[in-house]
């Protein structure tokens, strides 16, 4: 029989090898999964939101003025939080599982099929920027998606992540057997009934005929019904007049004495060695492969504390043997669903053995005080070099604003130019940069983390791009700032918009440099990965660029807070002088916190 429709295994399948060298091929997920679990997640996300703003609805109509501005800043801060941190905690904590992900069976891992790492899940969801703001959106995730042979988006290839099918509740044997076609065996009928019959080939033959006998035409059913008769009737008596009755009456009866301890049998050309049939192996080992499934899933569902300390061990030696029961279930060519079977098995068992084995949580204080810093300490390189292609452009914009000031009028927005006009004016009449009400503050400052994060996010991306978007972004605002300050200084006005940026201009700049270096440790992955693989070298400057970021957010949390609070209110400018050099102390000791704990670790 020629194989038809049916036989074709259309799935896309990413292959790894597990430390135990088994080779394990994950299901990958289409894009239509995909699709459909982003969107409930958005639906997800808007329900969230609207939840949100119904309780704050409900609860700043009972407080003060003052009291409002604060729930309001919260509000603006879990707003930010949701929608930026929803895919990337759901993914580093629920093992790759966002609430869509899980309800379309599909998760996120690594390229090696362990669980997704925390810096993955941050730099993999960094990078939707880039799907988010092309015209038309989702059209470099689509693309990349169809072309990559492992159906990778942008950040997929940014973090060394893939998307897996993930099912546990399907794969299953059961209690009868996976192979079995026709009629059933008993649970108490003996195995012992004698060597097999029929060959390999034929026992495959009639397996695959009578799996596929109802799709047949009659004509072609009774000629193949005919020829398979005539074939085995010399060898096994024929106590049937139906054909098709006897056909299925041989095949049950090979299935039981394959399973029976006679089912060995001497190979081919290889003297003294003997062939074990699928069946009996199949047989012999289910109930051992069920019985580790489930301690899979158990664990899978409740963590390693769904274990005791003297089951562990226990565990990771029935994975190696079922990792083992795989490799010989290739070798039997046993049916393609147990091996589609064990295959889920292996690597279920895989990643519940591995999270288990991982380090202790580490805490919080220490990633915000030695690892985020000590990131930044070891790219310093890049960090100069988006300093330097910041503050260049901009000491060039100065200078040419300050020569030639009839430029004002040719390449400096006028909203800048009305901004120094009111500011001499507001100057003359003693008043400060953007003073704002007491009770409107706490928003302001709110507003402005949450917006100095989303540039540096998009700075950071733009490595993705060759580094070439992270250079043009330095470029833009550094000239821009330094039009910005010479035009300021031509209306005389200097010092009042310095008062106003000096509080917290040193952190807000030092964070972009960072940011942007991290930005250009990817390009240099991407450009120039050196000895390693550029997928390799995209992962490893990955988790840099990730701990980077945190010390970006760290900073900015910082520098906003000093903005919204300090700088739009009438404090003198002594105070925010003394503000500023408060800032460049906490940095130096910041970043020396870093080097410290690179030296001791």
């Amino acid at each position: 029989m020629q194989p038809s429709a049916r036989d074709l295994d259309l799935r896309q399948r990413h292959g790894v090898e597990t430390p135990e060298h088994v080779d394990v091929h994950f299901e990958l997920a289409g894009i239509g999964s995909r699709l459909a679990a982003a969107l409930l997640d958005l639906l997800l996300m808007l329900l969230a939101l609207l939840i949100l703003a119904l309780v704050f609805d409900a609860v700043v109509g009972q407080t003060g003025k003052t009291v409002r501005g604060w729930l309001a800043a919260l509000m603006l801060l879990l707003v930010f939080c949701l929608v930026w941190g929803y895919f990337t905690l759901f993914e580093a904590l629920n093992g790759g599982r966002t609430p869509g992900k899980q309800a379309l069976g599909i998760r996120v891992v690594m390229d090696t099929g362990r669980p997704i790492t925390p810096a993955a899940a941050v730099v993999r969801n960094l990078v939707r920027i880039l799907d988010t703001y092309f015209v038309p959106p989702l059209l470099p995730a689509l693309l990349t998606i169809f072309l990559h042979r492992s159906n990778k988006r942008p950040g997929d290839i940014a973090a060394g992540t893939i998307v897996v099918r993930d099912r546990p509740t399907d794969w299953t044997l059961g209690a009868g057997a996976a192979l079995q076609t026709g009629a059933t065996q008993p649970a108490d009928e003996p195995l012992e009934t004698g060597p097999p019959e029929l060959s390999e080939q034929e026992f495959r033959l009639l397996d695959r005929f009578l799996g596929r006998l109802n799709e047949l035409a009659p004509d072609v059913q009774v000629r193949i019904t005919t020829d398979l008769v005539r074939r085995f009737e010399g060898r096994i008596p024929r106590r049937n007049a139906d054909a098709e009755a006897y056909l299925v009456t041989v095949f049950a009866e090979e299935q039981r004495k394959r399973r029976s301890r006679f089912a060995a049998r001497p190979q081919a050309g290889a003297a003294g060695r003997m062939s074990v049939p699928a069946e009996r192996f199949v047989e012999k080992k289910r109930r051992g492969w069920e019985s580790f499934r489930e301690t899979a899933i158990r664990m899978e569902r409740s963590g390693v504390g769904a274990l005791s300390a003297g089951e562990i061990p226990a565990f990771a030696a029935q994975y190696r043997e079922v990792a083992a029961d795989l490799a010989r279930a290739r070798t039997y060519q046993v049916d393609p669903r147990v091996i589609d079977y064990l295959e889920r098995v292996v690597s279920a068992g895989h990643n519940a053995l591995y999270r288990a084995r991982g380090k202790a949580h580490t805490p919080l204080l220490h990633y915000i005080l030695d690892d985020f810093p000590a990131a930044v300490v070891t790219s310093w390189q890049y960090v100069l070099l988006a300093f330097l292609l910041f503050t260049i452009p901009a000491t060039v914009g100065y200078v040419m604003i300050r020569e030639r000031p009839s430029l004002a009028e040719e390449i400096v927005p006028p909203v800048m130019v009305r901004r120094a006009e009111q500011a001499a004016e507001r100057t003359a009449e003693g008043r400060g940069y953007a003073e704002a009400p007491g009770d409107e503050r706490p928003v302001i400052a709110a507003a402005i983390i949450t917006n100095n994060i989303q540039v540096s996010f998009g700075v950071f991306v733009g490595g993705m791009t060759g580094g070439l978007l992270t250079a043009w972004l330095l470029f833009a605002n550094g000239i821009m700032l330094g039009l910005g300050l010479g035009l300021f200084k031509n209306y005389n006005a200097l010092s009042y918009l310095v008062t106003f940026v000096v509080g917290h201009g040193v952190l807000e700049l030092t964070a972009i440099f960072i940011s942007a270096g991290a930005g250009f440790r990817l390009a240099k992955a991407l450009i120039a990965p050196g000895d390693r693989t550029r997928k390799d070298a995209l992962v490893l400057e990955g988790r840099i660029a990730a701990r980077m970021l945190g010390a970006v957010v760290t900073l900015l949390a910082i520098a906003g807070t000093i903005e919204g609070l300090l700088s739009t209110s009438d404090a003198s400018a002594v105070w925010k002088y003394g503000v500023s050099a408060l800032t460049v102390v906490f940095l130096f000791l910041y970043l020396l916190s870093g080097r410290r704990y690179l030296k001791h670790a």
